[in-house]
């Protein structure tokens, strides 16, 4: 590992959402941070059926070209950011972010499902994601837990409220609709520009609120009506001349 490599963690467990973990780690990417990534057991099972992807170790840096849309050759600079991302097996309890002696920025939880929301509170450590978001609490490192099970019962609010009192900030994945919901991946894009807000990364994955009344309706207007750089498309998708 490089001496002054130091990535933000993200761990993905298997709580429906997925979308909004490949959001948050192209915003990472895009920003030019390393990204550690720790994929559940659970999560890959909800990656395939949310996606059709299979996410296997042994082939996780193809699978994850292919989750997050960076097909190899179309954009070679978004695939070279995959050189910025280490992945750990969820059940290698002897990786790197299992120890607070490794150099990390922080953890985000994205989804977060309820068992890992308990385990984290409870500090289980059942797998190599439960043990790396305890060692990020117990290092004082910033950790974002997206919840996005609904509704909540009581145990799991009581165990969101125990992350809070640690430390944690707890950031359900409710998308906001004043930045534009034409379409879902601008709500996936707003949850995850929310968590890389509270990691105090940069973004532009949506529009900020400026108290300007139906802004994002203007502009996504505005952008409808631009015509299309690639001209009209003709039958069996040729252009025509």
């Amino acid at each position: 590992m490089h001496a002054q490599r130091r990535p933000w963690i993200v761990g993905v467990s298997g709580a429906s959402g997925t979308p909004y973990a490949a959001a948050v780690i192209r915003g990472l990417l895009d920003a030019g941070e390393h990204v550690d990534l720790v994929v559940s057991r659970a999560a890959r099972l909800t990656i395939l059926d949310e996606t059709g992807i299979a996410f296997r170790d042994a082939h996780w840096r193809g699978d994850l070209a292919t989750w997050l849309g960076l097909a190899a050759g179309r954009d070679p600079g978004a695939e070279a950011g995959l050189d910025r991302v280490e992945y750990w097996a969820a059940g290698d309890l002897a990786a790197g972010p299992s120890s607070g002696s490794y150099p990390a920025k922080g953890m985000a939880v994205v989804p977060a499902s309820t068992a890992a929301v308990a385990g984290i509170a409870l500090g289980l450590s059942k797998d190599l994601l439960q043990r790396t978001a305890d060692v990020t609490v117990k290092e004082r490192r910033p950790l974002v837990v997206v919840p996005r099970e609904t509704p909540f019962t009581g145990t799991t609010l009581r165990h969101l409220v125990r992350l809070d009192d640690a430390g944690a900030v707890v950031l359900p994945a409710s998308p906001a609709f004043y930045a534009g919901a034409s379409d879902v991946q601008r709500l996936v894009d707003f949850v995850a520009g929310k968590v890389l807000d509270v990691l105090g990364v940069p973004h532009t994955l949506f529009r900020r609120w400026e108290g300007d009344l139906g802004a994002a309706r203007r502009a996504e207007a505005a952008e409808a009506a631009r015509p299309d750089p690639a001209g009209p498309v003709g039958p069996v998708g040729t252009v025509p001349p």
